[in-house]
């Protein structure tokens, strides 16, 4: 019996810890994100209500989004952004842009607020987040745990899914 209780003990203490460790990481992430980003421009977050009609742009680079991007999402790139391309949608529709974080996603906002574009927003934490909160990632139209994580430094932010280079 009193082992039974010991090991209980350390479930719930293991399970305690747990949370308090992602707790901890989710602050970290959003205190870099709070310096990181200008929050120039109107952010939603992946865990609020998102327009059933809403059009995601991609803004990272090709080798990114081929690796895992939200369902039907247009990859626009950044390096190689091109306003023109992107001037004949729908300037009243709902877009949302996200990148790894936000940072990338939150320039091109910029942008295509600046030309007219009424109704885009920023995902705030972008596909890191989005994968955060257990949301779907797709690759060739299948779900996959696997995202692009830009590098080894901003590897340390995903903290759900797997990490590619």
């Amino acid at each position: 019996m009193k082992t039974h209780f010991h090991l209980f003990f350390f479930l719930i203490f293991g399970a305690f810890n747990l949370v308090i460790a992602q707790k901890n990481s989710n602050s970290e992430f959003n205190l870099m994100l709070s310096k990181l980003l200008s929050h120039s421009v109107i952010e939603i977050k992946p865990n609020h209500t998102i327009p059933k009609d809403a059009l995601f742009l991609d803004a990272r680079e090709p080798e990114e989004y081929a690796i895992s991007h939200i369902p039907n999402a247009i990859n626009v790139g950044y390096t190689n952004f091109s306003l023109k391309k992107w001037l004949h949608l729908n300037k009243e529709q709902a877009i949302i842009v996200y990148c790894s974080v936000g940072y990338r996603s939150e320039k091109i906002v910029e942008k295509l607020q600046k030309s007219g574009f009424k109704n885009v927003k920023n995902l705030y934490g972008g596909i890191f987040e989005w994968k955060h909160q257990n949301k779907c990632i797709v690759k060739n139209k299948k779900e996959t745990d696997s995202i692009h994580v830009y590098n080894k430094e901003w590897a340390k932010w995903l903290q759900t899914g797997i990490k590619v280079y």
